[in-house]
């Protein structure tokens, strides 16, 4: 055989075979690459998260409760103060000369009191002295009365001893009224020191709210006075009413706003994992002590029953989550107003069947039959037989399940019902068993996926993108 026709046989077996390759290359190219996962049993959490600030739970604003300058500021913002403690004094010269003043009335009060009683004693004297003259006057009227009858004395000398008697009996009863005068006036001078001492509580009052004092062992978070300004009274909210704020960092809190598609899962008691955005690599444990009933307008956060507008703007929902068991040290660093978020588990779960969740889609079984009849492609009469009802139509949520019919790999769609949903995963109540192997991706696939598709599996790419993401 020449050399010639060696070459014209490789050639020709070169042409023959480039064509089946490329057949070969075309059906595999016109068959769907998906990513595929398993149906797996694990342990699922699901949380919902939440962002907000650091707030101690129990914080006042302490404000001045007498009008006049500030004499003395002993605090400043950062300091730490106990109970009871002085925090500052406003000028206080005429409460302390009304209470001098007052005082002094009170002790003469007492002096009164002192001479009334004096003059009580000597009326008891007095009348003690009219009962003994008294006494004797009358065994004198007695005897001559006897000897007058017997006509022994004179009637001048009767007379004379029945009116001595009448004078000692009217002096007994005049001393009576002085000491019953007496006693009268000692009761109204007690009740003029009474009124006095009452009159006095109520200037040490307000001498007494001339300085500031801690109502708790707290945190001073705000000084907005110095020295020698004057403060008001009465004026809330109002410059030059607040001498400082005080915050009980004993029992601290994160206060977040919560999505409103998300808030009837949260529940009180729940437990959560708080970070600060100030302390990167720190968990707090909390638990949920206050969940709202008003929804606050996501851009203004006004709730929406003061809110004098009608727009459909996103609502967030107030939680607060106490942290529990905060160190010494954690006191120390956490602050009001630290920007912070909170994870809320709301469910957990253990060893269930769970599934990603980006293999969830939506479809309509009906047309998902038809697709499945037809290798994906259905025909145009099915079709519009299918849509000619649109009300008829129902889509519920599934996952396309990978079965190998007649030697080919097929996706097939089966609703599923869901449970609990993870960072994730989301759980499997019905529709698919343990190692069932489904379509997770890619979106651009799944959107596009039908019933009956001859697929092949490609992980590749989401290997690729699971080690990017990490």
């Amino acid at each position: 055989m020449s050399v010639k026709k060696i070459l014209l046989i490789a050639a020709g077996v070169l042409i023959v075979a480039a064509i089946i390759g490329g057949v070969v290359w075309r059906r595999q190219a016109s068959i769907t690459k998906v990513a595929t996962g398993k149906v797996v049993r694990q342990d699922l959490v699901s949380q919902v998260s939440g962002t907000g600030q650091i707030k101690p739970k129990t914080y006042v604003n302490v404000g001045a409760t007498s009008f006049g300058r500030i004499t003395h500021l002993y605090v400043k913002e950062g300091d730490h103060v106990k109970k009871g403690a002085i925090l500052a004094r406003v000028e206080s010269v005429q409460p302390e000369a009304t209470v001098s003043a007052q005082q002094a009335a009170i002790a003469a009060s007492r002096t009164d009191i002192s001479s009334y009683t004096a003059a009580e004693k000597t009326a008891d004297a007095n009348i003690a002295q009219a009962k003994a003259d008294l006494q004797q006057k009358q065994l004198d009227y007695q005897r001559a009365e006897a000897l007058y009858k017997d006509q022994l004395i004179a009637r001048q000398d009767y007379d004379s001893k029945k009116a001595a008697y009448d004078v000692a009996n009217a002096t007994l009863q005049q001393r009576e009224a002085s000491l019953a005068q007496a006693h009268a006036q000692t009761e109204s001078q007690r009740a003029h020191l009474n009124q006095a001492m009452a009159s006095q509580r109520a200037n040490f009052d307000a001498l007494d709210k001339t300085i500031s004092r801690a109502p708790f062992d707290g945190l001073v978070t705000n000084v907005p006075v110095r020295e020698g300004e004057t403060v008001v009274v009465g004026i809330q909210n109002a410059e030059g009413s607040t001498l400082m704020t005080l915050a009980d960092m004993s029992v601290i809190t994160a206060e977040v706003k919560v999505d409103e598609t998300d808030i009837v899962n949260i529940h009180l008691g729940q437990t959560a994992d708080v970070t600060v955005d100030a302390l990167p690599g720190q968990v707090f444990k909390g638990h949920v002590t206050e969940v709202g009933d008003q929804a606050l307008l996501r851009t203004t956060g006004i709730a929406t029953s003061q809110s004098t507008t009608g727009t459909e703007e996103a609502k967030d929902f107030k939680v607060v989550v106490t942290l529990d068991a905060l160190a010494e040290n954690h006191l120390d660093q956490l602050r009001p107003g630290l920007s912070t978020t909170a994870r809320i588990t709301v469910a957990q779960k253990p060893s269930i069947l769970t599934i990603p969740i980006q293999a969830l889609v939506q479809r309509d079984p009906a047309m998902e039959k038809i697709y499945a009849a037809n290798d994906g492609k259905p025909p145009k009469d099915s079709v519009a037989a299918a849509t000619t009802d649109s009300s008829k139509s129902q889509v519920e949520q599934g996952v396309y399940l990978l079965q190998n019919n007649d030697g080919k790999l097929r996706a097939q769609f089966v609703p599923v019902t869901t449970g609990i949903t993870g960072s994730t995963d989301i759980e499997v109540l019905s529709g698919l068993k343990q190692d069932d192997e489904i379509v997770t991706g890619r979106y651009q696939v799944l959107r596009n996926l039908k019933s009956g598709t001859v697929v092949k599996r490609d992980n590749a790419a989401a290997a690729e993108t699971e080690l990017s993401t990490s």
